[in-house]
C-alpha cells in the first residue's frame, strides 16, 4: 500500500521563488480567543482556503493548526489555537495548555473577540492572562457587521483599558471585511529572515490529519445537537491508485453504542451523507479524486487514552 506523501520539507528563503527586491521576513502569529470567536473562519480567510475546522459547535479546534500566507515579502505562519475556556475535563486541560503554548511561542498574538458577546467572563480571563505573554498583541473585534459602530468603539476602548494592545482592528472574518488591513499590519511585524516553508505550501498539517478534521467538521454540521463533544476521527489508510485517485479509510470513534447509531443513522443514511460531503472537501484539499470509506467504532473513555492525544498533537495531562 502506497501512502500519500503530502508534506514538503521546509526550505530556505532562496528556494521559495521570487519575492521581489529586499529582504524577506517570516514569523508566527497566534490566533487566540474564547470558543466560537471566529478564529478558524479568520484563519481560512487569511490563508485563502480551508485549513481549519469551522463549526457551530464550540471547542472544535483541538490542536494547533498552522496556515501559511504570503503578504509581499513576508511569510506569515498563522497558528489557530483551541478556544480558551475554563477546563473541566482532561481533554479540555490539554487544549487550553496547547492554546497558551501557541501564544507564548509566537512573534505576535491576535486576540479575537466576538463583538456580539462583548466582554464576558471568558474574555475577562483571557485578557488578564494575556498580560503574562511578552509578545506584541493585536486586538481583533470580529462579527462587526451585526453591531452598531458606537457599541464597537466603546468595546474597543474598554478592552484597551484592560490590556496593552499594539493595534486594534474591526473585522468580519466571514465576509473578509478589514482582513486585508490586518494582514498588512501583521506582515510588517514579522522578523527579517528566510521563509520557513515553500511558497506554495498553505499548511504544515499533514493531509491525513486535515482529512480527518474535514470529516469531523461534517459530523458536527449534521449532528451538532445530537452528538456529544467526545467524538474523534482518524485517517487509518491513504492508498494511492494508478489512476491518480486515492482510497481513504477513516474511523469515527464515539464513546457509546447509542452514539454509533446516531452517526450511522437509519439505514446508514447519516453516515452516507457525512461521507459524501467530506469526500468533496478532502478531494479539493488533496487536489485529486478521493474514494472515502467511513467506519464507526465505539471506544469507551478514549479521552483518557494518551495515544489519542498524541494523534491530535496534544500533550496528555497527568491526573
Amino acid at each position: 500500500m502506497a501512502e500519500h506523501e503530502d508534506e514538503t520539507p521546509a526550505g530556505a528563503g532562496e528556494e521559495t521563488g521570487e519575492v521581489g527586491a529586499g529582504p524577506t521576513t517570516a514569523g508566527f502569529v497566534a490566533l487566540i480567543g474564547a470558543p466560537n470567536a471566529g478564529k478558524s473562519t479568520l484563519l481560512n480567510q487569511l490563508v485563502g482556503t480551508k485549513v481549519s475546522i469551522v463549526s457551530r459547535k464550540v471547542q472544535t479546534t483541538r490542536a494547533l493548526v498552522r496556515g501559511i500566507a504570503i503578504q509581499g515579502r513576508a511569510q506569515i505562519v498563522f497558528v489557530d489555537t483551541p478556544g480558551i475556556f475554563k477546563p473541566k475535563r482532561r481533554l479540555d486541560r490539554a487544549m487550553v495548555t496547547s492554546a497558551w503554548g501557541g501564544a507564548a511561542d509566537a512573534d505576535a498574538v491576535c486576540l479575537l473577540v466576538d463583538a456580539r458577546k462583548g466582554i464576558d467572563d471568558e474574555v475577562e480571563a483571557i485578557v488578564a492572562k494575556l498580560a503574562e505573554v511578552r509578545r506584541p498583541k493585536i486586538l481583533v473585534l470580529n462579527k462587526i457587521d451585526v453591531i452598531e459602530r458606537t457599541k464597537l468603539l466603546a468595546l474597543a476602548a474598554a478592552l484597551n483599558e484592560k490590556a496593552s494592545f499594539d493595534h486594534t482592528f474591526m473585522i468580519s472574518a466571514l465576509k473578509g471585511d478589514g482582513v486585508e488591513r490586518l494582514m498588512e499590519t501583521l506582515a510588517g511585524m514579522m522578523p527579517e529572515g528566510p521563509w520557513l516553508y515553500p511558497e506554495d505550501q498553505i499548511s504544515d498539517a499533514p493531509l491525513r490529519m486535515l482529512a480527518a478534521e474535514i470529516t469531523r467538521e461534517k459530523i458536527y454540521e449534521r449532528l451538532h445537537e445530537e452528538l456529544p463533544y467526545e467524538s474523534h476521527v482518524e485517517t487509518e489508510s491513504w492508498e494511492a491508485r494508478p489512476d491518480g485517485s486515492a482510497r481513504v479509510e477513516q474511523t469515527i470513534y464515539v464513546a457509546r453504542e447509542s452514539q454509533r447509531k446516531i452517526v450511522l443513522g437509519e439505514g446508514g443514511r447519516t453516515i452516507k451523507a457525512i461521507g459524501q460531503s467530506a469526500r468533496k472537501d478532502i478531494a479539493e484539499a488533496a487536489e485529486h479524486p478521493v474514494h472515502l470509506f467511513l467506519f464507526v467504532k465505539v471506544r469507551e473513555r478514549w479521552v483518557d487514552d494518551p495515544e489519542r492525544y498524541r494523534a491530535m498533537g496534544l500533550e496528555f495531562p497527568k491526573g
